[in-house]
Parts: C-alpha cells; sequence; structure tokens
C-alpha cells in the first residue's frame, strides 16, 4: 500500500496543481462546467505543449513551490491517453518541487474506463481517481444523460479499486420523485463497494444547460427547498452512522481520507490553474492574484501557442476581496475559518450583533477563540451565512 502525505491542516493549507482536460464524449443535461464535445480526434501531443508552456508562465507567477497536490479535472480527462498523463505530471515536476507520496488525482468516466488506460494511468503516477458514476440506477443514469450503466460503474468502482490507493465518486441526489428510503439504500449500496469518499451534490438547475429549460417550461420537476433540505439531512445522518461524515458541505470521508487538493481550495490556499478555462490563486509577495484563461480549447490553444499562456486575466485582490473569498470557501468546511486569519486580512472582527444573531438562532458557533464555523442547519442556508458576515 502506498503511503501519502498528511492532509495538512488550517495554518498550512499547500500549494495544487489543476490541469483542465475540457473534452467530453457527450454534454450531460445538467453540466455547466467548461467541457465541450468533439467528433474529430484531438490532437493530445499539441495540447501537452500547450500545457507545459503554460505551467511555465505559472511558474514564473508563483516562483518556487512545492506541490502538495495534483488534480487532473475536466471534461473527462480519462479521454487522455495514459502518455498524456504523463507528460502533463513529468512538466509539473519540472516548473516545481513534487515530493513523493503527494496526492495525485484523476477525474474518470465510467464510459470512458478500461484496465489497460488506468494501469497506464497509475504507472504514470496518478494515484487517486474520482470516478463520475452519479447514480445507481440505470432509469436515473438515463435521465442524467450518462454515457454508462450501473454495470459500467461497477465495473469501473471494481477496477479502481483494484489499480489505485485510493478512490471516490460522485452521485447526484435530489432527483425528481427520489424518496429517502430511495436515497438512504443507494447511499449504503455506495459505501459498501469499500470506497474511502464520497462527493454527494445535490440536483441543481444551471442556466444555460438543457435542463434549466427544461425546467423553466414545467417539464422537468425537482424537489423544492424543503425536501431538498430533508434529504441534505438525510445524507448528513447515514453517512455519519456509516463512518463517512461530512468534512464540507458536499464531502464525505472516512478520517484519513479527505482530498488533500480540495482542502487546499477550502482553506484557501495557493493553487496553479492550467488549460481551458482554468482558474487560479497565487501568492506574489504581499499581493495574491487571480487567474483565469480562456475558456474554449481552441481558442485557448492558439492563445499559449502565441503568448506562451492562455491568461485572459489576472486580477490582484485586495485584503477585503481575500477575507471575502476566505469566509466563502471555509464555512464550507465542517471545520470552519481561522478567525485570526480572517482578521488579518479583513482588518476586523466579524459584526457581533450579526454573528450573535446567527449564534442564536443556531446557525453559526464558535469554537474556542481562535474558529468559527457553521452548524448543520447554518449549512442549509450557506450563502445567506456568508453574506451576513461579509458584511
Amino acid at each position: 500500500m502506498a503511503t501519502f502525505t498528511s492532509i495538512g491542516d488550517h495554518t498550512d493549507p499547500g500549494f495544487g496543481v489543476y490541469v483542465h482536460w475540457p473534452f467530453c464524449a457527450a454534454k450531460c443535461p445538467y453540466c455547466d462546467f467548461n467541457s465541450h464535445v468533439r467528433h474529430q480526434p484531438v490532437d493530445q501531443p499539441r495540447f501537452v505543449e500547450a500545457f507545459l508552456k503554460e505551467m511555465a508562465e505559472a511558474r514564473r507567477l508563483s516562483g518556487p513551490r512545492t506541490v502538495t497536490s495534483i488534480f487532473m479535472g475536466g471534461g473527462t480527462p480519462s479521454l487522455m491517453d495514459p502518455a498524456t498523463v504523463e507528460a502533463v505530471l513529468n512538466g509539473i515536476a519540472k516548473e516545481w518541487h513534487v515530493p513523493d507520496g503527494i496526492e495525485i488525482t484523476m477525474e474518470a468516466n465510467p464510459s470512458s474506463v478500461e484496465a489497460t488506460r488506468f494501469r497506464g494511468y497509475r504507472a504514470a503516477g496518478v494515484n487517486r481517481v474520482s470516478l463520475g458514476v452519479q447514480a445507481l440506477n440505470d432509469a436515473d443514469l438515463k435521465f442524467l444523460g450518462r454515457l454508462h450503466n450501473v454495470e459500467d460503474a461497477l465495473k469501473a468502482i471494481k477496477l479502481a479499486r483494484d489499480i489505485f490507493p485510493r478512490m471516490s465518486f460522485d452521485l447526484i441526489y435530489a432527483r425528481p420523485k427520489q424518496t429517502v428510503e430511495e436515497w438512504e439504500r443507494e447511499l449504503k449500496e455506495a459505501v459498501s463497494y469499500a470506497v474511502d469518499h464520497l462527493s454527494l451534490y445535490q440536483l441543481t438547475i444551471e442556466e444555460g444547460t438543457p435542463f434549466y429549460g427544461l425546467h423553466k417550461a414545467g417539464k422537468l420537476i425537482v424537489p423544492d427547498g424543503e425536501q431538498s433540505a430533508v434529504l441534505y439531512e438525510a445524507t448528513q445522518d447515514i453517512t455519519a452512522a456509516i463512518g463517512m461524515p461530512a468534512y464540507e458541505v458536499s464531502n464525505h470521508a472516512a478520517p484519513g481520507a479527505e482530498s488533500r487538493h480540495n482542502l487546499t481550495y477550502w482553506r484557501y490556499g495557493d493553487y496553479a490553474g492550467i488549460g481551458p478555462g482554468a482558474h487560479g490563486r497565487l501568492t506574489m509577495g504581499a499581493s495574491k492574484i487571480a487567474t483565469a484563461t480562456e475558456r474554449k480549447p481552441e481558442e485557448w490553444l492558439k492563445l499559449v501557442e502565441e503568448n506562451g499562456h492562455g491568461m485572459i486575466d489576472q486580477e490582484i485582490l485586495g485584503y477585503d476581496e481575500q477575507a471575502d473569498e476566505l469566509l466563502l470557501m471555509g464555512l464550507r468546511l465542517k471545520e470552519g475559518i481561522d478567525l485570526v486569519r480572517w482578521q488579518s486580512l479583513s482588518g476586523r472582527e466579524p459584526d457581533p450583533e450579526r454573528e450573535q444573531f446567527l449564534i442564536e438562532h443556531g446557525f453559526i458557533e464558535r469554537l474556542g477563540n481562535s474558529r468559527l464555523r457553521c452548524t448543520p442547519a447554518g449549512m442549509l442556508i450557506l450563502d445567506a451565512v456568508v453574506a451576513d458576515l461579509a458584511c
């Protein structure tokens, strides 16, 4: 069994590298991610060269850093050849220090999984896989526009479990007509497949997606706020009872199996974003900059080949903006936020009247004098709590 470096703590959020592979075999009707379908083969060597060039620019901005996690997301990264993955990881190691044993995650769809590719990814250095399963019944998989069925999903789960030291998979709940009892059975089945991490997302209707049009026309009915809250609360109870409590609003893990890379985001650490539509946060001296790249893959590729990177935005974040982002990200976590760090950025204490109101209504709580977090009730209205505290 491979050994892994510690997931760290809030005092050292770490430095992550995110690589975005923007291509999918099909576009799911609920998805608003930066993903694109191409009916001709993608020129992977050309994209690798562009990734390497953009890494060099990110390294110029970040300076020398030690990488604590790598995440390849998309899109569907499991459409990449193993040689492409290996070249990307070698490029990261060329630009920054990459210690042995760090978490290297790759997203994969069950429909694009085969044993030889998985073994190739493992040989390239990937040690954690995150599978986009989304449902464990064929009717809902078809509704969600997935290309795989339950049989494909179970095959992919078994392969991942056999080949990679760690694995996770995603499920979507609050699906039309879904009952708490059905969801409870599905969750317990998911855990029975010996995963150590689950990402459990409520189905949301995002503008610009096919589901948005159907919902607006009254042809797609999803659980209302009250029923969604019941399903959310059931999710927390079920996962806690089976030893995989929430450590973030949508993420659940056995102790020690939390996603190191995602913790870096939520603890407001630095990360380099590489590839079409990738975002980053990089500390430069006393400042932090937010980076964003061109979303359209071919346009991004052209920019990189002409300019050495595809970045279209580099914004210097003021202390107030950093404090707001820390609040927005950190309150998603069960551990909450480091108040001293937030105060050092915002230059103030939380508004005592607002804080007291939220405490009295059971939405937030103090952990000693140094930390502040949402309660389970507060997690249900997270956006409102964040907005109240940020004022």
